[in-house]
């Protein structure tokens, strides 16, 4: 057998040497090229959003980063609008330049407004990690990582929460009873203690994050833009010192950036967010509380809303300790408030809902009745 090394005129060392994609460490990949070929036939580039500000927007494309216009993407759904993440077809030269068109999202971000009109708010898209800062500098709120859980996985993203500031709990046993509170909130979710000041679980971290695209979110205050820094191995974001009364922080971050790590992956940073909405997150809310869902499918009737049915496997759980009170309630009030956002979309579901009042209305004064009458 010859020892012999194949020639470089092989295919396979053709594609060895040749160069890789311009585009390939903002994520560009095979499925993206093919989407974009219709595009490539009419002469305009590709680029992926970096930076969006005021109806422009930056963006990395083959030739370099382009300031281009959006003004040919601004739709009247509101989903549709230009988003860090995104990967666009642009014009290829002219002042200014133009976005032309968006490619289909593989993921997306999205929370409500905070306004009482029906619209969504996507803050990244294309995303393969969501990770959910949560700072060890304040007292844990279980319900707010559920929220986020929530939206990260009706995002079609993978969700991973980190603890910012472990170097705040010298205590090791201290730091595992936290570390184990947030895995029983977010079942099936790697928890991840991580110190950007010690760099404690960054290289962990890291590792995660270089296989793909991933958004960065959490409270004001959490250690993001430290975190980013960290990732990126160099001060790529602005940061200020939180207050010491409560914790929170100063929205250093005041737009999304897309940043490339040097480890692989990039990185979207995002500023702090104060409210969380769902948005027709129903789905997501299923996964974060999948104890329940699970349980649910043992209740006696199918369509048990475990308030005080009999046979409620649900009620069970709770009695004998097995299902913690908080998750429930936590539970109830996030298909609540996901039903409430549906509501103002759809004309049937908000009829169902005045329906679905009224009879537990009539049911409680039936209920005051009897036992009216009892005492009597």
């Amino acid at each position: 057998m010859s020892s012999r090394l194949p020639s470089r005129s092989s295919s396979h060392s053709e594609n060895l040497s040749a160069p890789a994609h311009p585009l390939a460490p903002y994520g560009w990949d095979a499925g993206w090229e093919a989407e974009f070929a219709p595009y490539a036939a009419q002469g305009l580039l590709p680029g992926r959003v970096v930076r969006v500000d005021r109806g422009r927007c930056d963006v990395i494309t083959p030739a370099g980063p382009v300031r281009a216009d959006t003004e040919y993407v601004v739709p009247r759904d509101p989903m549709r609008v230009v988003c860090t993440g995104d990967w666009a077809a642009v014009d290829p030269g002219g002042d200014p330049q133009f976005v032309r068109t968006l490619l289909p999202r593989r993921t997306a971000f999205v929370r409500s407004t905070s306004s009482e009109r029906s619209e969504g708010q996507i803050l990244a898209a294309n995303v393969d990690h969501v990770i959910i800062a949560v700072s060890l500098a304040v007292e844990l709120d279980l319900g707010r990582i559920e929220r986020f859980l929530a939206l990260a996985w009706e995002s079609g993203a993978a969700p991973l929460v980190v603890l910012t500031k472990a170097d705040l709990v010298p205590d090791p046993t201290g730091l595992s009873y936290l570390v184990d509170d947030v895995e029983t909130t977010a079942p099936g979710v790697q928890v991840l203690p991580v110190s950007s000041a010690t760099g404690t679980g960054v290289d962990v971290l890291a590792a995660v994050v270089a296989g793909g695209t991933s958004v960065l979110l959490g409270a004001s205050g959490a250690g993001k833009s430290t975190l980013a820094n960290a990732l990126a191995d160099a001060d790529v974001m602005e940061v200020q010192a939180t207050r010491d009364a409560d914790g929170k922080g100063r929205h250093t971050t005041t737009t999304r950036n897309l940043i490339v790590l040097p480890g692989g992956g990039v990185l979207i940073d995002t500023p702090g967010l104060r409210g969380v909405g769902l948005w027709d997150a129903s789905s997501g809310v299923s996964q974060v509380f999948a104890e329940i869902d699970a349980l649910a499918q043992q209740c006696r009737f199918h369509d048990c809303a475990h308030e005080a049915e009999p046979g409620c496997a649900v009620l069970a759980a709770i009695d004998d300790g097995s299902l913690p009170v908080r998750r429930l309630e936590s539970f109830r009030k996030l298909l609540r408030e996901n039903q409430r956002i549906l509501a103002r979309t759809d004309a049937r579901l908000r009829a169902e809902i005045r329906r679905d009042w009224k009879m537990k209305g009539q049911q409680g004064r039936a209920n005051m009745e009897a036992k009216r009458g009892k005492a009597r």
